[in-house]
């Protein structure tokens, strides 16, 4: 008489099981009472006993594998069954199958204090998708910056929790890759291991097979899950759904109005933000824009003079940021009240010169900052800025590369603007736009001369700054763009 082995009842709270450790294998003589293994949930261990004298003569889940309560993983025979077992083996050779296999979470990175939770962004597998170690499975928004998940085995996709669009906490749960399993070896997948367990009845089981389904196909509707004859009559009558490649996103809302139709989409998280910090800037700040003009000119002469020398020394570009950075450092030194901040009733003054510089991303405009600006030669600063970018429109910035910044700097110039009045990056008291260089006659020594000539715009918290520091910072850029060996020269 054989006796079968069961996952103890879990709580309603606890969805799944581990095997943790056998005490036995197949052959072992065991007692009544004798503990047989460990099944481990996210809360406790439980010991699953024997309930009679006998010998172990199937073990169907071995370590590492995930179960459901009153699963059935081994079975016991009453009694000296060792006449029975001709070769005692391992639980590794009863399925070698599923030795190889070992379910690993894939989860939310940990998020830094300041950030509540994250949404998933982009899968870049599906279910049943074949992956390697370190390959990027899917993407986590925050409000800052996009992380990365990766694999941390190679292996096949099992299930997808959480799909494009939900919200998730730091260290949940998404998805389950099932480590040293391939496509070709499906019983290594969660969906085989489910449809082998003990979740129907035989006579279930065969209606099942009659009609081509197995227990990945049919929701049960019966404790822990338990398919009955009217599960698997209703998964017959529902329509077959398309087959999809990936786990989908909310589908966007297409209205049709006969010709003219419109898509509506859910913002992202990071356009949330954008909006929210914007809103906040409006309704929070005394803020105020003074404008002035720069004679792009000289600088322009000196990146032709020198740009092909520059390249082969510092193995860069010779670009126009490296000026303004340099120029903006300089003027905050001489402005300490540009370089602060208000927090509560202080003023918080900054002795150090964290540049925030504003770069466009697929995602939407975000402010990643270059360190210690003041102690940056201009190759320095034009890798800086380089590299931010890039990571930027890679979705590769960090907490860290987004945190902080004293000033910003924002150029519409690459995108044509010709003038603006740029919103304020809170906590920061200012920011500079930099906009279109175009030629326009200008009165020069009584002349008239076609110079390039940029609108500069200075956007500040009044109640930090006042106008004659502001202006005063703007013409101090102005002066030293203009005559750039001033940076040089520390005048």
């Amino acid at each position: 008489m054989t006796t079968e082995i069961k996952v103890p009842v879990l709580p309603e709270s606890v969805a799944d099981a581990t095997v943790a450790t056998w005490h036995v294998q197949v052959g072992d003589k065991v007692s009544r009472d004798q503990v047989l293994v460990d099944i481990e949930t996210d809360k406790v261990v439980l010991e699953v006993q024997a309930v009679v004298d006998g010998v172990i003569t199937e073990i169907s889940q071995v370590e590492g594998a995930t179960v459901l309560g009153e699963q059935v993983i081994a079975i016991l025979t009453e009694g000296d069954a060792s006449a029975d077992i001709s070769a005692p083996a391992k639980p590794a050779a009863s399925a070698p199958a599923a030795t190889a296999v070992k379910v690993i979470d894939i989860i939310v990175p940990v998020l830094p204090e300041s950030v509540a939770d994250a949404t998933v962004a982009t899968w870049h597998v599906a279910e049943g998708d074949t992956v390697s170690v370190d390959q990027n499975l899917v993407d986590i928004e925050t409000d800052k910056v996009v992380l990365e998940v990766v694999a941390q085995d190679n292996g096949v996709i099992g299930k997808i929790i959480h799909v494009e669009g939900d919200t998730v906490l730091g260290s949940q749960v998404i998805g389950q890759l099932n480590a040293g399993a391939t496509t070709s070896a499906p019983a290594a997948t969660a969906e085989e291991a489910i449809s082998s367990d003990e979740l129907a009845s035989p006579s279930v089981r065969r209606l099942m097979t009659e009609k081509g389904l197995t227990a990945a196909d049919v929701s049960g509707t019966g404790k822990g899950g338990r398919i009955s004859k009217e599960d698997v009559e209703a998964a017959m009558n529902k329509p077959a759904a398309a087959p999809v490649a990936k786990a989908a996103a909310p589908a966007p809302v297409v209205q049709d109005l006969g010709e003219r139709t419109q898509k509506r989409v859910p913002m992202t998280r990071l356009r949330k933000t954008i909006a929210k910090r914007l809103l906040e800037a409006k309704n929070s700040t005394a803020m105020l824009t003074t404008f002035n003009e720069v004679n792009m000119k000289p600088i322009m002469d000196l990146r032709k003079q020198y740009k092909d020398l520059f390249e082969k020394t510092h193995d860069t570009r010779l670009g126009f940021m490296s000026f303004y950075v340099k120029a903006v450092t300089e003027a905050l030194k001489r402005f300490p009240a540009v370089n602060a901040s208000i927090d509560g009733d202080d003023i918080v003054y900054h002795n150090f010169f964290d540049i925030s510089i504003a770069v466009s991303t697929p995602r939407g405009l975000v402010t990643p900052v270059l360190r210690d600006a003041d102690q940056l030669g201009m190759a320095a600063i034009e890798n800086g800025i380089r590299g931010l970018a890039i990571k930027g429109r890679d979705g590769k910035l960090s907490i860290e590369d987004m945190t902080g910044g004293n000033f910003t700097i924002t150029n519409g110039g690459v995108f044509g603007s010709l003038l603006s009045t740029p919103i304020l990056n809170l906590p920061q008291a200012a920011i500079l736009g930099m906009h279109k260089i175009q030629d326009r006659p200008m009165a020069v020594n009584g002349k008239v001369e076609i110079l390039p000539m940029m609108y500069l715009a200075l956007s500040y918290d009044h109640r930090l700054i006042d106008g004659k520091e502001s202006v005063g910072f703007l013409v101090a850029i102005k002066d030293l763009l203009e005559d750039p060996t001033r940076l040089l020269l520390d005048i």
